[in-house]
């Protein structure tokens, strides 16, 4: 059996984390969202590759965001930057069958914003085609685009045959999503013409979640009915590679960003994995005692999952 990894560095919190989401961009990619049950903390994170130093951390912000239902998902817009004045971040926040827009600027500027129109719980949003839209999917079998205007209006609708698990934006050209159902079939969809691009179906089902490989967009994979499918869009009537890493269903995958060789990072059940694409021994696997998502940073070989109250980051030794 293989030995379990400890941590690298861990921020404790004072509540159970539903879940949390790192941002991407270039003026504020150390910046991270955390949804506790009444709050969501903003906390800026130090790591020692940066600072020369050691691992330190700031809560910048608690934005006080009532008794909602459990927050599925958060998603950072493109614009949010902490390198202009005063500072801009705005994040959507999933719970239940609504979307929250919250606004701030880390000081006395804070604004809530509800998103009406999803019948049943919303698994995933993503902002797309450069932030002009706000994408979601949910168990009502729609995958929704919403204009960010004070408005906040859904404007296309694409309908789905089951449940919309995953909605990713392409990695170079902002108007293509990836778009996963539950039953296995992955969308890929150019909002701006409203047309499907092209689809591809796993040979298991249920599929839990999928991404896009950032260093080949022609690659991306999901998690079903306990494997890894990986399919290349150049061939993409067959997997490129199918690996069994459990019996039962996984809860969600996420390629590596930085990674020249593909790197995937995998929760399933309560188990922490990240394997090299073309490896079956992980490079990474730690035990979790409660889900709350994983996540990547955008520059370093980190990689982040909940575990109860605590936020724990590993580093993985890239080849």
């Amino acid at each position: 059996m293989r030995a379990v990894t400890e941590p690298d560095f861990t921020i404790p919190l004072n509540s159970n984390i539903q879940c949390f989401e790192i941002c991407t961009n270039d003026f504020a990619y150390n910046l991270m969202a955390v949804a506790l049950k009444k709050q969501l903390m903003l906390i800026l994170v130090g790591l020692p590759e940066e600072s020369g130093g050691d691992f330190g951390y700031t809560q910048l912000q608690e934005i006080e965001v009532g008794d909602l239902k459990c927050t599925s998902a958060l998603a950072f817009s493109p614009d949010t930057s902490l390198n202009c004045t005063p500072n801009n971040v705005t994040i959507c926040a999933a719970h239940g069958n609504q979307l929250s827009l919250v606004r701030t600027d880390l000081g006395q500027f804070t604004t809530i914003q509800m998103l009406h129109g999803h019948g049943d719980y919303v698994n995933d949003v993503s902002w797309v085609c450069e932030g002009d839209l706000l994408a979601s999917v949910s168990d009502d079998f729609t995958c929704r685009f919403w204009t960010i205007s004070e408005a906040g209006e859904n404007v296309i609708t694409f309908g789905l045959s089951s449940a919309g698990m995953s909605v990713k934006s392409h990695p170079e050209d902002p108007n293509k999503v990836l778009v996963a159902e539950k039953k296995g079939t992955i969308h890929l969809y150019n909002v701006r013409s409203k047309q499907t691009v092209v689809s591809v179906e796993s040979p298991k089902f249920p599929l839990m979640s999928a991404d896009w490989a950032h260093s080949n967009r022609l690659f991306i994979t999901s998690l079903a009915g306990g494997d890894l499918i990986t399919w290349d869009l150049n061939r993409p009537f067959v997997p490129a590679d199918i690996k069994q890493v459990h019996e039962d269903c996984g809860r969600v995958v996420r390629f590596a960003p930085g990674s020249s060789e593909m790197v995937i990072a995998m929760i399933i059940g309560l188990t922490l994995k990240v394997f090299a694409a073309k490896s079956t021994v992980p490079l990474l696997e730690a035990s979790l005692k409660t889900f709350g998502g994983m996540a990547w940073h955008q520059r370093l070989p980190y990689i982040t999952a909940v575990s109860d109250r605590k936020l724990l980051f590993w580093k993985v030794q890239m080849k």
